[in-house]
């Protein structure tokens, strides 16, 4: 029945709406760290303010993004969702030729990236 819903529920309605029922439920364990729903929630609106004011990005504006495997990809695909922004995802252990493709396919106007990468 989700599914043949006009909009369709999207995952971003599905963690607002686990964030609003049970913010202090643990969402993501990464080493020793611990996120909850609610560290995800604020985490992401933070992202988004920042997002939206310093790059200026606008609803429907591809993103390339090329981190690692952490939480912050986590908090950066859900405020890019919550701007209305896609998301293009690029593997980070991508180099190269294969890199330089993905970006051209990607067509993104903006490429977030981690300092190491």
């Amino acid at each position: 029945r989700r599914l043949n819903r006009r909009p369709p529920v999207t995952l971003l309605d599905v963690f607002q709406d686990h964030a609003r029922r049970r913010p202090h439920r643990p969402l993501l364990r990464f080493q020793d760290e611990v996120y909850t729903y609610e560290d995800v929630e604020r985490r992401s609106n933070r992202a988004a303010r920042v997002f939206s004011r310093r790059l200026e990005l606008q609803p429907g504006r591809t993103v390339a993004v090329f981190l690692p495997n952490e939480p912050t990809y986590v908090w950066t695909w859900l405020a890019l969702a919550k701007l209305g922004c896609p998301m293009a995802c690029l593997n980070c252990n991508v180099r190269g030729r294969a890199l330089q493709h993905a970006l051209a396919a990607a067509q993104a106007t903006l490429l977030l990236a981690s300092p190491g990468e």
